[in-house]
Order: structure tokens, then C-alpha cells, then sequence
């Protein structure tokens, strides 16, 4: 992490897809967008399937989420681009944005979270915890939707910068290669992450919190003091239930004050201070 330090001891570390927003994933809906648009290459999934071969031995979810080779050479889409979020049965806005060799139009969304995820924001903010997105999926996506994330608390009065790490490609020439910078931030990477956000800006890992929904995310909770399970897969309830973890189940269509407040004694506190960005390449 670059910048100041965070001022708070405390952070919140929540997991993006399937834990505050619902799935399929960003990144999986992204790929379907570009694939309507025929946008990768032939090509790419034949590289896919090469490097998968490669990693095999790392196991299913390393194949899942470590291999990006379906996007060489694809436009590279930046954190201040036009979102193609692909959210069927939605009213969406039309826009225009290049994401192959030629602009287009193409219909977006702004991601939809979690009522209650965003009440459990919310009150991290009014705490005046820091909150960071800790995500597999690419960073241009994962800033993207800290900005919607940003903007619905601003509906609510709260000013606060939400912090991202999040995996990142390589670029050459404004064009992904398909190639990982550092390691993707999945299973034990995250702990990892976590570990080295905590020391470089002071967190107390006791005192924070964390969010998950798959068992790919057992060690970022188990590297806090206060994790909780959201919506969890069978094994990560599993998990939770042995290790006394707190499960909650959200819902698309409902909000929950009371899943979004944890019983501790609020402060006054209605600011976040400011998150600097933080980078992969950094907990490489």
C-alpha cells in the first residue's frame, strides 16, 4: 500500500462475489459480455486449455481463477471505464465502450449487492473501520464496484473510501497478456494479503472482521478475530459450524438491520479515513 497510513486499527475484509453480490461472478458475467462480442479470440481457449493442462497439479481452483489466458490480448479494461456488467432480465443503460479491436455499444448494469451487505458496510463505516474488498476477481472490475459501493453510502450520508485488492493482469501495450502480476488472490493468497495490508498499515487482526462464502476463503477468516460465513458453500458451513463462526444467509430482495449491526458499542464516528490503492504487485 502507497500513501499515509490508516489511521484505525481496525478493518473489515469482505470477499466480493457470492458474499455482496450475488452471483454468477463479476468477472464471469465481464467474459460474457465479451464473448457476446466476440471479443476473444479463437485462439485464447486454446491457451487456456494449454496453461490449465500446466497447473493442473495445483488443483481445480487454481485452474477456476489463476488462469486468465482467455484474455490475451484483449483491450484492457481500467477501473475508469464503462462497466459491462451483464444483468439479465434488467433495465440497463446502453453506453459505448471499446473492449476489442473496434468501440461498440453494448447494454450495462451498476452491480447489485446485498441489501444487507450494504447495511453491514455501512456500520463498518459508522465505526470508522476501514473496509477493503479482498477479491479474486480482476481489479478493474473489483474497483468498479467499490465506486457503486462508494456511491451507495454516499446515498446514505457516510463518506468513506473503499479499499481494493484484487488480482491484476499484465499489460503490453493497453492489451491484457493473460498472464497474473504477483498471484491471485484466492485461498491461502489471502491470508497472505491480509497479512501484509494488516503490518503495512497497523490493523489489529483480532479486532477485525472478515467476510466469505466459499471454503476458498476458510484462511482470510480464519485470519481474523471476528470472521463471519455468508451464504456459505456446504464445506465453508461446515467449517463455520465446527470453528463456531457466525453464519448469515442474504438475500437479493430483503434487508437485514440487525445481520448489518454486531452487537458492539458504536462510535461517532461517520468517516472512513481514505484508503490509498492497494496493489498486488505488493503482496507478490
Amino acid at each position: 500500500m502507497s500513501g499515509s497510513q490508516a489511521s484505525g486499527r481496525t478493518a473489515a475484509f469482505f470477499d466480493l462475489d457470492g458474499t455482496l453480490l450475488p452471483l454468477p461472478s463479476l468477472e464471469s458475467r465481464f467474459v460474457a459480455a465479451l464473448r457476446y462480442r466476440r471479443a476473444i479470440p479463437a485462439m485464447n481457449y486454446v491457451r487456456w486449455l494449454a496453461h490449465a493442462v500446466r497447473i493442473a497439479p495445483q488443483g481445480i481452483a487454481r485452474i477456476a481463477h489463476a488462469n486468465k489466458m482467455y484474455l490475451h490480448n484483449v483491450v484492457a479494461l481500467s477501473s475508469t471505464s464503462t462497466p459491462i456488467y451483464v444483468e439479465p432480465r434488467t433495465a440497463c443503460t446502453t453506453a459505448t465502450h471499446a473492449t476489442a479491436s473496434s468501440p461498440g455499444t453494448h447494454q450495462y448494469c451498476s452491480p447489485r449487492f446485498f441489501p444487507a451487505g450494504i447495511d453491514r458496510v455501512a456500520w463498518h463505516v459508522r465505526q470508522g473501520h476501514t473496509v477493503i474488498l479482498t477479491t479474486g476477481t480482476l481489479e478493474p472490475l473489483a474497483k468498479q464496484a467499490a465506486l457503486a459501493l462508494t456511491l451507495r453510502l454516499v446515498a446514505r450520508g457516510l463518506t468513506a473510501s473503499i479499499g481494493v485488492c484484487a488480482t491484476r493482469l499484465e499489460e503490453v501495450g493497453g492489451r491484457w497478456t493473460g498472464r497474473i502480476e504477483g498471484e491471485a488472490i484466492i485461498a491461502e493468497n489471502k491470508a497472505r494479503a491480509l497479512q501484509r495490508i494488516a503490518a503495512q498499515c497497523g490493523f489489529d487482526f483480532l479486532r477485525s472482521y472478515a467476510y466469505g462464502d466459499t471454503a476458498s476463503d476458510r484462511w482470510m477468516l480464519g485470519a481474523v478475530g471476528r470472521p463471519t460465513a455468508i451464504n456459505p458453500s456446504r464445506e465453508l458451513e461446515r467449517i463455520a459450524r465446527l470453528r463456531s463462526w457466525p453464519i448469515l444467509r442474504w438475500s437479493e430482495f430483503s434487508t437485514s438491520i440487525a445481520a448489518a449491526a454486531p452487537k458492539e458499542k458504536r462510535s461517532h464516528n461517520l468517516k472512513c479515513t481514505a484508503v490509498p490503492d492497494i496493489h498486488t504487485e505488493t503482496l507478490g
